[in-house]
């Protein structure tokens, strides 16, 4: 049995951060939201240094490709919802 890969890359604006200790702790209340839901690995994997961008990775490993698809997808929902955020891009790929 293959193992089916899912990587779900965001873009993310923070509006209202004046500093990176502000952003810091609204990345890490999302990631930390998303590993305890989902059960996944998150990572903030670029803008580090500019305290209203962020770029967070959300990997996803299962047996069926539509499985993987479907958490990606309602991930990506959750974001979308999230009041603290604004979603500039997100790229899904599936391996």
């Amino acid at each position: 049995m293959a193992a089916r890969i899912g990587v779900l890359t965001v873009e993310l604006h923070i509006g209202g951060c004046r500093s990176l200790k502000e952003k810091r702790q609204v990345v890490q209340s999302l990631i930390t939201r998303l590993r305890n839901d989902f059960n996944l690995s998150v990572a903030e994997v670029d803008h580090h240094d500019l305290h209203q961008r962020a770029c967070i990775a959300v990997a996803c490993v299962g047996n069926q490709t539509d499985f993987v698809n479907r958490v990606l997808d309602t991930v990506l929902e959750r974001l979308e919802t999230d009041g603290r955020i604004m979603l500039l891009e997100s790229h899904l790929e599936l391996l």
